[in-house]
Order: structure tokens, then C-alpha cells, then sequence
């Protein structure tokens, strides 16, 4: 069955929880930092849920996987910079920021690279 709108499917609706999850850590950032890396962190967040949400709306399939394949991209930045802000003492880690990061990212290589 196909999903009728974005909203339906399941990978959006994890990375909207992650950009949510996201927003509240980073109110925790040192303020020097709310225009360095909690912005950065921002919208590598946002970028997530928006490309899969803006491929659905594509026309072509190869169009579809190729907004999945940037929000696969943002989502790598978006690890890197959530580990930096653990190392960096930022924050603590979040076993649910890391759980959404890993299921949206298997998630998305699944539908980018489907078996045949």
C-alpha cells in the first residue's frame, strides 16, 4: 500500500522525532555556542525529514532516492557533529538520539539500495 502522504511514512516520522530530540539537547549548548555548532546541528537535523519529505513529492523514483541519498548525507553530518558535541562535553549522550540516528539510517539505505 502506498503512503498517501509523507507523513505517512515511517522513515519521516523517526527523523522528525530525531530533529525534535536534536532541538532539546542543543538548548543545553554552552551560549557561545548557539551560533556555531547547535545551529550547524540544527540543520543538519532539519535537512533530514525535509529531503524525505520533498523526494515524496518528486514525480520520478530516481529523483525520490536521490533527496534520500541527501538526506542519508545529512544525517552522517548530523552523527559527526552530535559526537563532537559529546566529546566536546556539550552534552551527555543519549542513547535515544543515537537509537533514532541508527533506525532512520538503516532505514534510509534500505530504500536507496533495495535487494533485487
Amino acid at each position: 500500500m502506498k503512503a498517501r502522504s509523507f507523513k505517512d511514512l515511517i522513515v519521516w516520522q523517526k527523523a522528525y522525532k530525531l530533529v525534535l530530540e536534536i532541538y532539546r539537547i542543543t538548548d543545553l549548548f554552552p551560549k557561545q555556542e548557539i551560533y556555531g555548532l547547535a545551529q550547524q546541528i540544527r540543520r543538519a537535523a532539519v535537512s533530514i525529514p525535509s529531503n524525505i519529505s520533498e523526494g515524496y513529492g518528486r514525480q520520478y523514483n530516481k529523483e525520490y532516492r536521490q533527496f534520500l541519498s541527501i538526506a542519508y548525507s545529512s544525517l552522517c553530518e548530523l552523527e559527526t557533529q552530535y559526537l563532537l558535541s559529546v566529546d566536546l562535553n556539550f552534552i551527555e549522550r543519549k542513547s535515544v538520539v543515537e537509537g533514532l540516528m541508527k533506525e532512520v539510517g538503516a532505514m534510509l539505505y534500505r530504500i536507496i539500495n533495495p535487494k533485487p
